[in-house]
């Protein structure tokens, strides 16, 4: 519709026409059964002629006939050449060459210095150098000749002298021992000590055992009542120079001589003290062991089986 001053909307925008619509009127074709390539299914394809295998035939190559490198190139004599850069090296020595007077000069035999640069080296000449005055050295040490014998049942066949005889008891340890012993159990006093104090193992079955026997039961004492409460006849006398307050008279002086008191001294019969040592060390089973005592003997290791820690 023409819009007010008498442009269309197509004039406004600034466009000639308004765009075609290229699909009006195709016909539905679901993407899923669209082939990848359209163009491949229509017209003419290219056909190859197959595939051509390397040989000395001109059907092996691309060109249709044999192609030179070079084409109306002149011939080149190889021998020429190289003689042309022969003297043109020669050209450029400064004189003439090096020849040697005379040739080389071979050896006449082991030993000779014929032909050599340096000729004869004095070090390895085979004279005789000047050597000093031979000394003899002194004479050896003179001693006697050995003495015969291996050593067991000979006499005086040592360095040393041959050592004297002294007399061995056949029970002179077993004597030494019984001496030994006689004066230990002398010096003993009183019986040999023994501590109790057995170690057991670990917990006992019964924690209320005990080796000790149980004491008598006590009876119970009837308290007696007192009925009246104690009053004294009189009140307390007050103590005077004669002691008159107290319930004894005084006692009677008695001698006592200034003599210093002996020590009792224990007989043999009193039993003497010994400290105890401390508890001793024994061997102790572990747990381990005692469960598997308990749980394997040799009343049932046949029938029983492992357990399982």
């Amino acid at each position: 519709m023409p819009a007010e001053g008498g442009k269309t909307d197509m004039e406004r925008i600034g466009l000639f026409s308004e765009m075609e619509y290229i699909t009006v009127g195709d016909k539905y074709v679901s993407q899923f059964n669209r082939p990848f390539n359209e163009a491949a299914s229509k017209n003419k394809q290219m056909l190859p002629g197959g595939s051509k295998e390397m040989s000395d035939l001109q059907a092996g190559y691309f060109d249709p006939h044999f192609v030179r490198i070079f084409e109306g190139e002149g011939y080149i004599n190889l021998n020429q050449v190289r003689r042309r850069d022969m003297m043109e090296a020669a050209k450029k020595n400064l004189g003439k060459a090096f020849l040697p007077s005379s040739g080389e000069k071979t050896p006449c035999g082991l030993g000779s210095y014929y032909g050599t640069i340096g000729g004869p080296v004095p070090f390895f000449s085979a004279q005789s150098k000047t050597r000093e005055k031979y000394k003899a050295p002194g004479k050896n040490l003179y001693t006697n000749p050995g003495k015969k014998g291996t050593g067991y049942g000979y006499a005086n066949i040592t360095i040393g002298k041959q050592f004297s005889h002294s007399a061995d008891f056949y029970d002179a340890a077993k004597l030494k021992y019984k001496k030994a012993n006689e004066e230990h159990h002398r010096l003993l006093k009183g019986a040999p000590f023994k501590l109790n104090l057995h170690p057991r193992d670990y917990f006992d079955a019964n924690p209320y055992f005990s080796e000790e026997s149980l004491p008598p039961i006590k009876k119970e004492e009837k308290k007696k009542t007192i009925s009246n409460t104690f009053k004294p006849s009189s009140p307390g006398k007050k103590p005077g120079g004669m002691k008159a307050g107290t319930f004894d008279p005084y006692p009677s002086h008695s001698a006592d001589p200034y003599v210093a008191k002996l020590a009792n001294i224990s007989g043999k019969d009193d039993k003497i003290f010994h400290p105890p040592s401390g508890p001793k060390s024994r061997p102790v089973e572990s747990i381990m062991t005692l469960n598997v005592r308990r749980a394997l003997n040799s009343k049932n290791y046949k029938t029983s089986s492992v357990p399982s820690y």
